[in-house]
């Protein structure tokens, strides 16, 4: 075949990520801080955005003043009662969120060796206090506290329970290492077992660095003398009687710990070699409150509402007036080309922002609905649920409910939660029905080996076929993981261990 040059035509569909459309979906993961950052750069480059002073709660009539602005995001809320308001139609953007970037974004965050023996300003109580940046993606960050914590207990139990009161407990330690409240608190504000509380807290207090998770600085130093096999009773006298080392009051240290002044001497050298504020080893960034993005309140009729907290929602203004002003006297390419740019800019930050607290809205309302046994009833009635579940409900891709559910917080009765915290594992019924929870299959394992006798020792395959039975579909791998989780041996391990119990 003889070659040359010859002209083709083809057609062709791409889906083209435009700048705009790119920042758009960047909003949408963006944190209510980040946000608020965001705009207030474009409010100084972009002449015709100016920020909406008006109140969230101001009546219609006063926000219509302006009729020549165009309003972006304001103030809206969700009775979860009302079945319309949950699939209430989108705000017409050029491209939805869910119709692009297939590719879902979840990724989560090596410590310094830094020690601090700085004692002042110690107390006994502790103070209340996802990261995506494209810009800083190759330079090297500090781990935080609360990073380094979630990883090692996501390394220490793959309990959903332990997981979810855990990372509920992490939340609540401050940038010393302490717990900022008591455990009965968060017992009732979770509605779970006191034990699981206890137990999930205590689990905490194992992590490095050691000390974490104290509720106050006697409990701290006792957590690090138990990791050096140092917490004797006499040992034990001296911390309870702290106080007694500020005084310097030696004769009394010596009275409560009932030893002589030298072994004094080496037990105070030792609880000063000791790290009372072990949060400082990590994180070295600025620490900020977290804001609720969203709110969840009691409805007068049972049900839950769910809206949008204004105070944290920038809103903008396209001031349609002072564009046509200028379009009117700009003469040249350059400057027309520039304030078309601008003004097309302005419109689009403005839809996109109005984009994205309805997308928050319609997450949150969706996963309200879905969790709402949570609620009412706490913890245990947490049910599974992944992103597909709510992208499904809601009609939007599961790349969109990631970004979402990243950095996004809900206020609710029993306390503020990341989003995040309501997505739990599933195991599939057989039958078609309901899925199960993951940690309820696994109690149900517990129970059948329990109730094991030694002419019944269950294998692993008949667990998943007794699991079958009853509707559970579940791999042999899984059931295999879950008792492995439980600490519960082989089944050739049980026989051997009842026979020698028999004997």
């Amino acid at each position: 075949m003889a070659l040359g040059p010859r002209l083709e035509l083809r057609q062709s569909q791409q889906l083209v990520m435009t700048p705009q459309l790119q920042q758009a979906i960047k909003l949408l993961q963006l944190s209510n801080l980040e946000l608020s950052e965001f705009v207030a750069e474009q409010l100084e480059e972009n002449p015709f955005l100016e920020r909406d002073e008006t109140p969230a709660d101001a009546p219609e009539e006063r926000r219509g003043e302006k009729q020549q602005e165009e309003k972006a995001t304001s103030n809206s809320e969700v009775d979860l009662n009302d079945a319309g308001a949950v699939t209430e139609a989108r705000e017409s953007l050029d491209v939805e969120y869910e119709d692009v970037d297939p590719g879902s974004s979840a990724s989560d965050a090596a410590a310094s060796d830094y020690q601090t023996n700085d004692w002042s300003s110690v107390s006994g109580g502790a103070r209340q206090g996802g990261d995506d940046r494209q810009f800083d993606a190759t330079l090297s960050k500090e781990i935080s506290l609360a990073e380094h914590l979630t990883e090692q207990l996501h390394v220490a139990t793959r309990n959903p329970t332990e997981l979810f009161i855990g990372a509920y407990l992490i939340d609540l330690i401050d940038e010393a290492g302490y717990l900022g409240e008591s455990l009965e608190t968060v017992t009732e504000r979770l509605g779970a077992d006191f034990d699981d509380v206890k137990k999930t807290h205590a689990l905490i207090t194992s992590f490095d660095p050691c000390g974490v998770g104290a509720r106050d600085v006697k409990e701290c130093l006792k957590l690090q003398l138990k990791e050096t096999d140092r917490c004797d009773p006499a040992m034990q006298a001296f911390i309870e009687n702290l106080e007694l080392l500020a005084k310097g009051d030696l004769k009394g240290l010596m009275k409560v710990t009932q030893s002589e002044e030298e072994d004094v001497r080496e037990m105070i050298a030792e609880v000063r070699a000791l790290t009372p504020k072990p949060g400082f080893a990590y994180g070295g960034g600025m620490v900020q409150a977290v804001a609720p993005d969203v709110f969840v309140r009691k409805a007068q009729d049972g049900g839950w509402k769910v809206e949008l907290n204004s105070e944290t929602l920038p809103r903008v203004l396209v001031n349609q007036r002072y564009y046509a002003e200028i379009s009117s006297v700009s003469t040249g390419e350059n400057d027309k080309s520039f304030v078309i740019d601008q003004f097309s800019n302005a419109t689009w930050l403005a839809k996109s922002l109005d984009q994205r607290a309805r997308t928050i809205l319609k997450v949150s309302s969706e996963i309200v609905r879905q969790q709402d046994e949570f609620f009412v009833h706490g913890i245990k009635h947490l049910r599974p649920l992944n992103l597909k579940n709510v992208a499904d409900a809601i009609e939007m891709h599961e790349s969109t409910v990631s970004r979402v559910t990243s950095n996004k917080y809900m206020a609710t009765p029993r306390g503020l939660f990341e989003l995040k915290y309501f997505f739990t594992a599933s195991i599939a019924s057989s039958s078609g029905g309901e899925a199960h929870s993951a940690e309820a299959v696994r109690q149900h394992i517990r129970e059948l080996i329990d109730a094991e006798t030694e002419s019944t020792i269950l294998s692993d395959d008949k667990i998943v076929e007794i699991l079958e039975n009853e509707g559970i579909s579940i791999a042999r791998r899984t059931v295999a993981k879950y008792r492995e989780t439980l600490n519960i041996p082989s089944s050739v391990q049980r026989r051997r261990a009842m026979l020698q119990s028999a004997i």
